[in-house]
């Protein structure tokens, strides 16, 4: 066992996520300690004037970049950049390998992560977490190049990283991600040999399960179980979701030779999605999945319009985020029976994933509705509070009992992240 694969010692208060400005208060720390091997410098501001920050640990040619905080309802991102960033300088063969240079973007979202600050300043509970829940709509993902041929620029985030990404050329760049229900995965955009053994590794360390059928990567090659490679050309066929990997800032640093990794890991672990054996009866509850996606969507439209006459923002972030889930779901649930219509063999895992992504999407639509009715006043109001409240403490109730979701602590998450970065690290050179 590696130096990086051993698991670490428990910290105190490690509980808790950072948000940006710890993160970045912790960065200038060090800055102070390490003087003359890092660096710290702001890159871009962000749509809402907060700036992006980046923290560099040695020196080029070969750079390393790490993206933290790409989705900010996903704080194991900004949490797993300082910790690679901080086993780095602890490990001279990683700080100091001549020729090689490290680089955070600790927070990709800062403007989406401080919406979702609530929740850091309290236990981690599924109930604090939606009552403080938010997601840009897909569009406005900083990760995300506008579509070929419309005619709208980058949004300021996404050409902050394209310039970062232009200026180093990484031959790797990490990007930290966190799934809220399932298991952890890695997307690849393309093989790099020996990592999908050590990310298992590392997966076994931190006590989650390899997500070997993530509805993330339906259709894409598994060359191991819970690894994914990214299809160069775009998706490969239809979908009712438009994250195609092509447009993406993943894709960017290929045009200089270089390869991303994107791990995912998970804040509330479902054991099933470990699970390859083909599942006993796959058509009906695949079947039954699309009709509880749609049937919870269903009532979550006609909430939208009456919840549009309460908020002060009815056309606002929160909005948006819930007319794109709605606008996806009935192409979702037609995809979903049409994998298990051809007949082919369906795992456990992909099932259960399937049925997560049945729950989760009408939770993350009514969380974005309980928010939006966070100020508004009056009867009418209060009744839909009510109404919306009782549809996330059902959804939280039924992943905690029925599918048996369970909290993985902080620290496992983001040592995961930097045992699985520096494996590829490892790995590529």
């Amino acid at each position: 066992m590696s130096h990086t694969d051993r698991p670490a010692r428990p910290r105190p208060g490690a509980d808790r996520f950072p948000t940006v400005a710890q993160a970045v208060a912790a960065a200038r720390r060090l800055v102070r300690h390490h003087p003359g091997r890092c660096r710290l410098r702001q890159v871009g501001v962000s749509r809402g004037g907060r700036p992006l920050v980046l923290l560099s640990v040695g020196h080029g040619p070969r750079h390393v970049l790490v993206v933290g905080g790409p989705h900010p309802n996903e704080p194991s991102g900004v949490a797993g950049a300082l910790r690679i960033a901080r086993e780095v300088l602890g490990r001279p063969e990683l700080a100091d390998r001549p020729g090689v240079g490290w680089s955070f973007l600790l927070c990709l979202d800062p403007d989406g992560a401080a919406l979702n600050e609530g929740w850091l300043h309290g236990p981690p509970t599924m109930a604090r977490h939606f009552e403080h829940f938010h997601r840009p709509a897909f569009e406005e993902q900083p990760e995300w190049l506008p579509p070929a041929g419309s005619g709208r620029e980058a949004m300021p985030e996404t050409a902050a990283l394209l310039r970062v990404i232009d200026e180093l050329r990484p031959f790797l760049q990490v990007s930290l991600h966190g799934v809220d229900f399932g298991g952890t995965f890695l997307q690849l955009t393309r093989e790099v040999p020996g990592l999908a053994a050590r990310f298992a590794g590392s997966a076994a360390l931190a006590g989650v399960p390899l997500d070997v059928g993530t509805y993330d990567a339906l259709g894409w090659p598994s060359p191991a179980p819970g690894t994914y490679l990214m299809p160069p050309g775009g998706r490969g066929g239809p979908s009712p979701l438009p994250d195609d990997p092509a447009r993406s800032t993943w894709s960017y640093p290929g045009r200089y030779g270089g390869v991303t990794a994107l791990l995912e890991a998970p804040m509330w672990a479902v054991d099933a999605v470990g699970d390859g054996a083909r599942h006993a009866d796959p058509r009906r509850a695949v079947h039954s999945a699309a009709r509880s996606l749609l049937d919870g969507t269903e009532e979550l439209a006609g909430l939208l319009e009456r919840v549009r006459r309460c908020t002060a923002e009815p056309d606002g972030p929160a909005v948006r985020f819930v007319e794109f889930n709605l606008g996806v779901c009935p192409g979702m649930a037609e995809e979903w029976r049409a994998v298990v219509d051809t007949g082919a063999g369906v795992s456990v895992s992909r099932v259960t994933g399937l049925e997560i992504v049945a729950e989760r999407i009408p939770l993350r639509i009514s969380a974005a509705l309980l928010r939006l009715l966070a100020a508004a006043g009056g009867a009418g109001a209060e009744r839909l509070r009510a109404r919306v409240r009782q549809l996330v403490e059902e959804r939280c109730k039924l992943l905690r009992s029925g599918f048996g979701a369970r909290w993985v602590p902080v620290r496992d998450q983001v040592d995961h992240h930097a045992r699985s970065a520096v494996a590829a690290f490892e790995c590529l050179v």
